[in-house]
Order: C-alpha cells, then structure tokens, then sequence
C-alpha cells in the first residue's frame, strides 16, 4: 500500500484539518468533534440548517459542500464508517438558529441509525429537526449495509437543490416536501475498473483482473450486478443507460440533469469521454438534458471508474436550484 498519510489511525483527523485550514474562509470545525461547518462571514443565520455527513473515504462528499447555498454542516465519521450520534448533534446545535435543521441521510444501516438517534436529541432539546434517506443506487436492492437500495452520489444534487431553497428563505416544512418530490426522480448506478484500499486494512477490498470491470459496485465497494471483459467508453455508457432508462421509461421532451462522477482514480480526460457518450446515447433517445457535471464529487478512496446520476427535471425551479450560486470547496461553477 503506499498513501501519502502519517498513521492510520489518525487519517480522519488529519484529513479534516488540513480541509479546515486551508479555507478557513469558508469551513471550521467544532471543537473535540470532526463536524465541519460554515465559517463565511456573511453567512446567514435566519434559514434552515442543512446537516449531512457519512463515512470518510469519499471527499470532497460531504464537507466539500459545505458553505453558502449549500450544507450548514458535514460530519466525517472514519473511512466507510458512519459519524457517531454526538458528533452529529452537535453539528445540528451548530446549524440551528431558530428555523430548524434538515438532515440529508444516505441509505445506510449505520448512518440511518445514528443520524435518528442525533434527531431524537435535538427533539429532547425542541430543536425542530426533519431529514430524508437518498437511495438513488438502482445497481442492487439490497447489499452490504443497506436495506434498499444505496444512497450514492445523486445525493450531491439533494444537496445542492434543497441548498439553494434554504438560501432563498424556504422553511423546514418547504425543504422537507421538495426533498420528498425530488428523491424519487434521481437515480444512480457506476461501473469499477479497481477496488478501493481502506488504509487500515492495507489492500483492496476487491479485485479485478486487468481485463475485468464490475457493473453496479457500490462506494463501499460492496458486489454489484455483473463482472464484464472490459468494454469501450460506449458499451459501459450503453449499459447503465439502459438501466437507467428502465428506471426513468425515457421519452422525448423528458428534461434531465446528468452528472458523471468519478470514484477517486479515474482520469477527468476519461470522465469526459465518457460524459460525451452519455450524452450521444440520450440524443438518440430523443430526451433534454439541460444540466450536466463532470468531476470527483463522491469517490470510493483510490476506486477506478465512474458513476452516472440522473434526474428527471419535473419542475423548472429544480433546474434552477441545481444553477444556484454557491460558495463551497468542491462544487465549482
């Protein structure tokens, strides 16, 4: 194994550090906490918080979203491992100001537990706390830690969306019924060229030979659907948009949002090439895709290859909260 850390049990720790000291303009984290909040100066306090958080592992997710327009507050638990009910309470004590916090959970067993317990607390201290599970992985129904299907990286639209109408003045009611309409309409599945290396265990948590890939593993590197002979840019964009689109049943005059996401080894040059099959394929379907995104927005630690989301844009204010004006590390223009 070679990672450029000190020793692994401090990778965590040190991680969020150095997030915090290299745009204190935006981030700072609680003390004895790894809860990562807002830091700008204008920011402002009348809105609803917006909470969410999960295992390291997967960055710039979630702290990398985290600032103006966005999330008031991430919480890092260890790699792959949910954060602990204190560290996620006091990141919801942190983003309430009156208006109540919405919490933006991925389907995991760990995370669904802990951050129930976190809303529990804060409803003993009548903080006023609503939250929605994303499980946007359509790949398997059930797999390691979950019940259902996986919440992946379509949950970044979640936050960008429900960030945008919080920044706008929407309330806990507003944010909990959008969130509710959205979740559906986003789905996700990614296809792994290599495994992931937790840096404590020292190796891959799967292998594949040098002519194989794995459609449908999960950011954990949980078992997907199917091992392939690796396959050109096209066949791999063929093969999830037809799962896709057995999902979404396209049909012309459809709008979407497409976002590719590489899971932390893969090259941006074969992100693109990618995202222009992707897109050569929902031509022909005849569909409109009036927003895209490329980049590493939900990784898997040193993971090869790509994942694809996409949302249905069912409402025209969706789109533009997904082109609202943020201030965060990781979302870019």
């Amino acid at each position: 194994m070679k990672k450029i850390i000190n020793n692994v049990d401090d990778v965590v720790a040190e991680m969020v550090d150095g997030m915090v000291r290299s745009y204190p303009q935006i981030v700072k984290k609680l003390p004895d906490t790894e809860a990562i909040v807002r830091n700008d100066a204008d920011r402002d306090k009348s809105i609803v918080g917006l909470v969410s958080g999960g295992g390291s592992g997967h960055e710039p997710t979630h702290a990398g979203y985290v600032g103006q327009g966005m999330l008031s507050a991430a919480v890092a638990g260890q790699v792959f491992t949910s954060p602990t009910p204190d560290q996620i309470y006091a990141a919801i004590k942190d983003a309430n100001h009156g208006k109540g916090v919405f919490l933006i959970i991925k389907n995991y067993s760990g995370d669904v537990m802990n951050f129930d317990m976190a809303k529990d607390i804060a409803d003993m201290d009548d903080i006023p706390v609503k939250s929605i599970v994303v499980d946007d992985d359509i790949a398997v129904e059930n797999s390691t830690y979950t019940q259902g299907r996986r919440g992946v990286a379509g949950t970044i639209f979640v936050h960008k969306i429900l960030g945008a109408a919080a920044d706008q003045g929407a309330d806990l009611d507003q944010i909990d019924s959008l969130a509710h309409q959205i979740v559906p309409n986003i789905k996700t599945i990614g296809v792994a060229l290599s495994g992931a290396t937790v840096p404590a265990v020292g190796k891959p948590g799967f292998t594949l030979a040098d002519d194989e890939i794995e459609y449908g593993v999960g950011i954990h590197g949980e078992p997907g659907y199917r091992k392939e002979k690796l396959q050109s840019s096209k066949d791999m964009a063929h093969e999830l948009l037809e799962k896709l689109g057995s999902e979404f049943h396209f049909e012309a005059g459809q709008h979407y949002a497409v976002l590719v996401n590489g899971m932390g080894a893969t090259p941006l040059m074969e992100q693109y090439i990618f995202m222009n099959d992707v897109l050569n394929e929902l031509d022909k379907d005849g569909v409109s895709v009036d927003y895209t995104k490329v980049g590493n927005f939900m990784t898997s630690l040193d993971m090869a290859g790509v994942s694809l989301t996409l949302m249905k844009l069912d409402d025209a204010h969706w789109l533009q909260n997904l082109q609202y004006p943020v201030k965060t590390i990781a979302w870019g223009a």
